[in-house]
């Protein structure tokens, strides 16, 4: 009250203590609604100059607009403290309870920093691409690491909140003095966690799989949607998920297409007679492919990659620029190179049958003179 200027002491003093407090208290909330509104907008001027898909101060709104709204009314209501008339027995849990609340809204603008320098990351590397290893490389550790920092953000928060109260320091000190049989017990209860928490680690740094990945696990299909700090989610082709611990990509043996590169080799078996002309199918398998758009130009082979008994294999290789495209110019190739020799060399089509002509001469019983 002291820091106040003569007249407006004077004037405090004709008011009644919860009056007065009623003020200060709106007033530091309402001076830290107008300086987040000020902010904002300016925010919002420089935003509406970017006409890209992507702009630094958009992201700032978004992401730190409600922050921001319950952070600086907060600062400022803890800067008027001082200036309010109030026992010392309501003073101090009034302190302590928005210095929690100051502390907690703090975090709060911290983890959504972080999603801030993700967002300008990701737009650095867009995923929409033919190649796009190295973008999926930093995509997969940035996702990995903003969860981590937020949990760790979330457990500092928690123990500055805890250390802050006297009687939450003593149990501190009493769990670190007895931890012995507690601690093994923790121990164990925690390791499959644990187990999990730095596989994770050893994934997103040597990264045996990344983002958007596409993978053969258990038999199915997908891409890699998501990975989390315990668990991974693999989008399966058919539009269901499959989560998978985090561990599993480490103990156990999976395929992954795009290691290196989105680039994959797509095959087709043809089962043909021996009397197949293999220039004729070598052709229209080169006309058919020059057609397609799904083709990256690189690889188109036809071999005889055995020979059984009643037909022979064909084996159709091509190339196509990641797995989605391949899977559909082997589909294309198989089918019309199928149509193709059904209707110019049925002949030529596998077949295992027995003709017996004048049947019914045959079933007729034998009579004798």
């Amino acid at each position: 009250m002291n820091k106040l200027p003569p007249d407006l002491l004077e004037f405090s003093k004709q008011l009644p203590s919860f009056v007065w407090n009623l003020i200060i208290a709106v007033t530091a909330i309402f001076i830290g609604l107008l300086i987040k509104v000020v902010v904002t907008r300016l925010f919002k001027i420089y935003a509406e100059k970017k006409e890209t898909d992507y702009s630094l101060f958009r992201s700032v709104i978004v992401n730190l607009g409600k922050a921001i709204t319950y952070f600086i009314p907060l600062f400022l209501l803890n800067l008027f403290i001082p200036l309010m008339r109030m026992p010392k027995e309501y003073l101090t849990p009034l302190d302590k309870t928005i210095e929690i609340l100051l502390t907690i809204s703090f975090a709060g603008i911290l983890v959504r920093c972080i999603r801030i320098l993700e967002d300008y990351i990701y737009h650095s590397y867009d995923l929409n691409k033919a190649d796009n290893l190295v973008e999926r490389k930093v995509r997969t550790q940035i996702q990995f690491i903003r969860k981590f920092l937020v949990v760790v953000i979330i457990f500092v928060t928690i123990a500055i909140i805890l250390l802050s109260f006297d009687s939450m320091r003593k149990i501190g000190t009493g769990l670190l003095t007895g931890v012995g049989i507690g601690g093994i017990i923790i121990g164990f209860a925690a390791q499959s966690s644990l187990g999990n928490l730095l596989a994770g680690f050893q994934i997103a740094f040597t990264q045996p799989i990344r983002i958007d990945d596409v993978l053969v696990v258990e038999g199915e299909w997908g891409r890699v949607e998501e990975i989390t700090l315990t668990y991974v989610v693999l989008n399966i082709w058919d539009k269901r998920r499959l989560i998978l611990p985090i561990n599993y990509f480490i103990t156990k043996p999976f395929q992954n297409w795009t290691r290196t590169s989105s680039e994959i080799l797509g095959t087709v078996f043809l089962y043909v007679d021996y009397s197949i002309p293999l220039d004729v199918i070598r052709t229209e398998f080169e006309r058919l492919i020059n057609l397609s758009p799904l083709w990256d130009k690189k690889v188109q082979v036809v071999q005889v990659t055995d020979t059984k008994e009643n037909n022979i294999e064909v084996r159709v290789l091509m190339s196509a620029r990641n797995s989605s495209e391949a899977f559909d110019l082997r589909c294309y190739i198989r089918e019309n190179l199928v149509s193709y020799i059904q209707q110019n060399y049925p002949g030529s089509l596998p077949r295992i049958r027995n003709e017996i002509s004048n049947l019914e001469q045959y079933m007729q019983p034998k009579t004798t003179n």
